[in-house]
């Protein structure tokens, strides 16, 4: 269930995820995120939030809206 508002997320690599655990590693990729400073726009939703909640540590989230 995606949020009808047209929210987007602007998601950026800001630290590199060598020396942490597979699980985040594997979460960082189906971000989409592949290089540091890199970022990617994802629609979104709750699960795409609990994804960045697993690695906040990493990433720099912004709100865009479309």
């Amino acid at each position: 269930m995606s949020d009808k508002s047209g929210k987007l997320l602007k998601v950026t690599l800001v630290k590199s995820p060598i020396g942490y655990n597979k699980k985040q590693k594997d979460t960082i990729k189906s971000l989409g995120l592949r290089r540091m400073g890199r970022s990617v726009l994802i629609g979104d939703a709750p699960q795409i939030r609990g994804m960045i909640n697993k690695v906040s540590h990493l990433v720099e989230v912004e709100e865009v809206e479309e």
